[in-house]
């Protein structure tokens, strides 16, 4: 099984460019370079950061070069701070993962998936000149597993068009059920060493979101303790299996885009959730990044949480 090298423990800079009001006082002040400089203190070697289309793109698809430019600027701090950078498309024209952004139709509309290779044409010739720090991940999160045969198809698209101007830069692809780990198996048997398997872990999510008003039939008031949650590190090891698997099959690396604890859990319980995942992702070699470095429900940098950040990193 192959290594992500240089993205072996991160941190999402969810909320800034993605999931946000998409205007320039936000993302003026959200996250700037000071926050860029505090992270390179870390121990961490990578940051992954989400946008959204509207960064971009407006409704009619003419391209934004202001919002470029915050994508530079996140490339160009980072590289300053010896950090990488996944570049992550968390929303594009026509889907989100959350029914709440209103976005739908991509999968069946042949338009804004050609609006969807057009883009990541521009990430490409913007981007790919930094690949020795930057990598690219192509869709955050596809929901429905029905989706699949269409996304592989579109994936595959993109990735081939990605390298006709960029050999050798690393792309992020994951699967179904939220970029579930069970979904790698089903991720395209592609015949490149540079695409890397990728997946999220909320698992449990009745323990790591406990509380969390998006979640369907979840009760505001539910909470649930470490040790009724069953994440230790055996059911973690147990979960990954059929990916690590599929992984040294097919000579690719794993990586863990957004694993975290939502702010309604304690400390505690927090660190020993973390501790059980960090040992398989260690023991296995597979990247990862934190879900986030601030508020987003999940902040580790928030009040509530400071004191959990050097046990965690």
């Amino acid at each position: 099984m192959r290594v992500f090298e240089g993205y072996k423990k991160g941190v999402n800079l969810g909320g800034w460019l993605s999931q946000c009001v998409h205007t320039k006082e936000h993302y003026d002040t959200f996250i700037t370079k000071k926050d860029f400089e505090e992270l390179s203190k870390w121990n961490i070697d990578h940051v992954r950061v989400p946008v959204d289309y509207n960064l971009v793109e407006d409704k009619e698809g003419h391209y934004l070069e202001g919002g470029f430019a915050y994508i530079e600027n996140a490339i160009l701090w980072a590289r300053e701070y010896k950090l990488n950078v996944v570049l992550d498309l968390h929303k594009t024209f026509g889907y989100s993962f959350d029914d709440g952004e209103k976005e739908a139709g991509f999968f069946d509309n042949k338009a804004y998936q050609e609006r969807f290779y057009r883009l990541w044409d521009q990430f490409t010739e913007r981007f790919a000149k930094y690949e020795d720090t930057v990598a690219f991940e192509l869709l955050n999160e596809v929901t429905a597993k029905e989706y699949m045969p269409t996304w592989s198809k579109i994936a595959l698209k993109t990735i081939a068009n990605i390298r006709k101007k960029a050999p050798t830069i690393k792309i992020l692809l994951g699967g179904y059920y939220n970029n579930s780990v069970v979904a790698v198996p089903d991720l395209p048997d592609i015949d490149d060493q540079n695409v890397i398997y990728n997946f999220h872990c909320y698992d449990p999510l009745p323990f790591t979101h406990q509380g969390a008003p998006w979640v369907k039939d979840m009760p505001l008031d539910f909470r649930m303790k470490y040790e009724d949650s069953g994440a230790t590190v055996e059911y973690f090891e147990n979960l990954f299996a059929a990916a690590i698997e599929t992984a040294k099959t097919r000579d690719k690396a794993l990586y863990c885009g957004e694993y975290g604890c939502i702010d309604r859990i304690g400390d505690a319980d927090t660190l020993k959730w973390y501790r059980a995942l960090h040992t398989v992702l260690n023991r296995y070699n597979i990247g990862s990044a934190a879900w986030s470095y601030k508020k987003m429900d999940f902040g580790l940098t928030d009040e509530n949480r400071k004191e959990t950040v050097s046990e965690i990193f």
